[in-house]
């Protein structure tokens, strides 16, 4: 197979110390490399001509392996915590000679240039540098793809090293073990080493996005979904895995505009990425047509097993792992928006699965309320979530995405009150969770009520009809709403033990207070005065 008659960027090669040679392969399509993949053996295909690979020793992100080079620009705008760990200069410059010495030994490397961010105004140049063909699939599929055009006068902003097969020595390169993930703010470069995991990839893109778009340019970057209807109104969902944030933004009267990561401007959304990165274990046609049907030529599936002595994908084996993905294009979506951008929102979801029958189902947040939730990010894993969880536990994820927010939560907090405020947006909190008792006890929001409660939001149907308050969060519950038992939108008049109920909801509280308490000095009165009662 030849290279393709696009030139190769030689000298922005060069510059970063690469070898040039005829095995560098450049730009080429899903179909070269796919048959690069077989040849290669990191793959085969599945019935339906998805390329199915396996990622090696990870087979999700490894968090407390990836660091950000402290330095003259990070050392006092990066919120360092578990998640943003420090490295110093000396140890990325060491890493950084290790990855080019790997790939210049390599007998061929992909390359592929791409962009991320719908909106021109804030389009990021990326190129990738891969030792495997698959994983420049992967950003074939997830970033947004650069015509012909546009190649010729490419400049990439951030570049991306991508070396699975190199084993660093985690002593020598002040690192944990011997993979790692490292983001140089001042040299624009992504180090990648030691994990075939391709998700690193894509949340890499994601932190840097997080720091330049509200650092630079005042641009709210957010982890949700979006979709727009027919009317030309933008909603957003907000959820933590579990709380069904793919399932209810995939509306068929409404066209999606996302699946994962927005941006939000003063007068738009738009999505960064160019395709989506789903979960596929337990994928079902019937609940989830268009992943399931979007398994075909060009998607790439991870770490799923087929069913013995067939090509056909077992999703509900998980012995791998229970998280099995698949990536694959935005036009792979039929009712998918292109170019992928919407107007202001005109309503904010918050799903959360509350696994303790505390929170409402749908409930109505103000400005101080929705930057509260939004901060703690809370939803409860339960048995089926994650290996080894057997009974709910309640977890808090900032802003909905800690492990990719460079900046302190408050600052991203602080833009989304502010855009509320200004445009007017509605705030909800979906509780996809339990109801009339905690879970073994109450039994699971039905997902027709939950479809319905969001509807009746996005048609204005609970615009005026009468609220209650939550005695201990303080949120407001629609009495009525179409298509819905009014008996269920009061969580503590569903629980055959009321005093249950308050016992219940004072221990979710204090979760949530304890919790915050390590936000609190970076954020405003109005949020702290948002949190729930005891």
């Amino acid at each position: 197979m030849s290279v393709p008659t696009i030139t190769i960027p030689v000298d922005k090669l060069v510059a970063l110390g690469l070898q040039v040679s005829d095995a560098i392969y450049y730009q080429l399509s899903p179909e070269e490399l796919i048959q690069h993949c077989l040849r290669r053996e990191e793959g085969v295909l599945s019935d339906t001509g998805a390329l199915v690979i396996r990622t090696g020793e990870f087979t999700g992100r490894s968090p407390k392996d990836r660091f950000i080079v402290k330095d003259i620009i990070t050392e006092d705008s990066i919120h360092w915590n578990d998640f943003n760990q420090p490295i110093e200069e000396k140890y990325f410059d060491l890493i950084f000679a290790k990855i080019r010495a790997y790939l210049n030994h390599l007998p061929e490397l992909f390359i592929r240039d791409c962009y991320v961010c719908a909106d021109a105004r804030h389009r990021l140049n990326v190129r990738v540098i891969n030792e495997n063909a698959s994983t420049n699939l992967f950003a074939y599929n997830m970033f947004l793809r650069p015509s012909e055009e546009d190649l010729e006068s490419f400049q990439p902003d951030w570049q991306i090293l991508s070396a699975p097969g190199l084993r660093l020595d985690p002593a020598a390169c002040g690192i944990r073990q011997h993979n790692a993930v490292v983001i140089s703010f001042k040299h624009k470069l992504i180090l990648i080493a030691g994990s075939g995991y391709t998700g690193e990839t894509k949340k890499a893109i994601f932190t840097i996005l997080n720091y330049l778009l509200p650092h630079e340019k005042n641009v709210l970057s957010m982890h949700c979904s979006a979709n727009m209807g027919k009317k030309g109104d933008t909603a957003i969902f907000f959820g933590l895995s579990g709380t069904g944030k793919t399932t209810l933004s995939a509306d068929p009267e409404r066209k999606l505009i996302g699946d994962d990561e927005h941006g939000w401007t003063g007068d738009n959304i738009f999505n960064f990425e160019g395709g989506c990165y789903a979960k596929c274990i337990h994928l079902n046609e019937d609940k989830e047509p268009e992943i399931f049907h979007a398994i075909r030529p060009g998607a790439l599936v991870e770490n799923v097993k087929f069913f013995p002595g067939t090509e056909r994908i077992n999703f509900d084996d998980g012995t791998i792992t229970e998280n099995t993905r698949v990536s694959y294009p935005l036009s792979y979506i039929s009712n998918a928006l292109e170019p992928s951008k919407g107007p202001i929102p005109a309503n904010i979801f918050f799903l959360t699965c509350d696994a303790y029958g505390v929170l409402p189902p749908i409930s109505r947040l103000t400005a101080g309320q929705a930057m509260y939730q939004f901060i703690s990010g809370y939803t409860a894993k339960v048995a089926g979530t994650e290996t080894g969880i057997t009974e709910p536990k309640p977890t808090f994820s900032a802003c909905f995405g800690a492990p990719f927010l460079p900046l302190h939560p408050g600052r991203y907090a602080e833009l989304l009150g502010k855009k509320m405020k200004e445009h007017g947006v509605k705030v909800w909190m979906i509780n996809t969770g339990w109801s009339a008792g905690p879970y073994g006890k109450g039994s699971r929001m039905k997902l027709a009520y939950t479809r319905s409660m969001i509807t009746a939001a996005l048609e204005g149907q609970l615009d005026n009809v009468e609220y209650t308050t939550h005695p201990v969060f303080k949120m407001e519950m629609p009495t009525s709403c179409p298509g819905v038992p009014a008996e269920i939108l009061n969580p503590r008049s569903t629980w055959p033990d009321k005093t249950a109920y308050d016992k219940m909801a004072d221990e979710l509280a204090s979760w949530f207070i304890n919790n915050f308490a390590k936000y609190a000095d970076g954020v405003s009165e109005e949020i702290r005065a948002a949190a729930p009662v005891r």
